[in-house]
């Protein structure tokens, strides 16, 4: 070692050893972006928590990802958190939109903006901006694939709806009945929960059949369900059933190539994911999105014609 280098070796030791703390010091200045979502197992809120996750790290970020599994009690305790942990914002698909009310607007009292994703709240003016999939919009397209795949004989179809507490549970259903309805050939003979959940979509699924063996089709307000009750009709030996599902979720889609299921919606859970981070950019440097508080964002109809132009809940082509 020279002299020049072994002068210098104290300082170079010191530099290295501070830097680590450097960094995480200039890591806690950037700011917090919560990000709350009601699962990391579900893939649809998986890739919209991922999305907004990788958006706002790119942008310079801190980045917290927490799940309230649709409890709203649960989800209080995640925004307490987030306010306590002076986060800058906090972007949330949130527990219920009677619930999640009185919760969006501590947050915003607390001098947080809070921007919501996916599922919208009966209030306006609380949140900086409500971003959503146009739910109705997709369930009508889905319904007319559903209700062409059954053709000019029409018959007898179930129906599998989505967790009760769930707006979008509602309003899907709201709109795929606004399209069959109005077809005197199409007679929905059964209606039950599966909870959006495979397994049990599978088990309702498998009760169904069995009491409605003439049964020509099966919608399901979500492609978890769908999948279920799929899986179903195939342990059944049964075939000529439609399935459709909704949400454009990669197993769906995956199912539709193969023929297994007619038809979804895509739910753009990452084009939305994205864009609340966007706006959410441009209101902590600007004070505005420079949008309007509600955004609806349409959703696509996939079948096995435009299946391959999908992934991971967007559309790549």
């Amino acid at each position: 070692m020279n002299r020049r280098l072994a002068r210098a070796w104290p300082a170079l030791l010191w530099a290295m050893l501070l830097a680590p703390v450097g960094c995480r010091r200039e890591a806690n200045r950037r700011p917090l972006i919560v990000i709350i979502i009601p699962s990391q197992d579900n893939p649809f809120f998986k890739a919209e928590g991922d999305a907004a996750a990788a958006k706002a790290l790119a942008l310079g970020y801190r980045v917290r990802v927490d799940a309230h599994d649709d409890d709203a009690y649960h989800q209080d305790n995640l925004i307490d958190a987030a306010i306590a942990s002076n986060a800058a914002a906090i972007i949330l698909d949130n527990a219920g939109a009677d619930a999640s009310i009185a919760a969006v607007r501590r947050v915003t009292r607390a001098g947080i903006p809070c921007f919501l994703i996916d599922r919208a709240i009966e209030a306006d003016g609380i949140a900086k901006a409500q971003i959503i999939a146009d739910n109705d919009q997709g369930a009508r397209i889905v319904a007319a694939e559903f209700a062409k795949a059954l053709g000019a004989q029409g018959g007898k179809y179930a129906e599998l709806l989505g967790r009760e507490s769930d707006t979008n549970a509602q309003v899907r259903t709201g709109g795929f009945h606004a399209v069959l309805d109005r077809d005197p050939r199409l007679h929905r003979v059964v209606a039950q929960s599966a909870n959006w959940s495979q397994s049990e979509a599978f088990e309702k699924t498998e009760t169904i059949l069995e009491a409605n063996p003439g049964i020509r089709g099966i919608l399901a307000g979500n492609d978890t369900m769908a999948l279920g009750a799929a899986a179903a009709v195939k342990s059944a030996g049964r075939s000529g059933i439609v399935i459709a599902g909704f949400d454009g979720s990669p197993d769906a889609i995956a199912a539709i190539r193969r023929g297994e299921i007619r038809a979804t919606a895509l739910q753009p859970a990452v084009l939305i994911a994205r864009l609340a981070v966007s706006e959410t950019d441009r209101f902590l440097k600007t004070g505005s999105t420079g949008k309007p508080e509600r955004q609806v964002i349409p959703c696509e109809l996939v079948t096995e014609a435009n299946a391959a132009d999908f992934q991971n809940f967007e559309k790549v082509r």
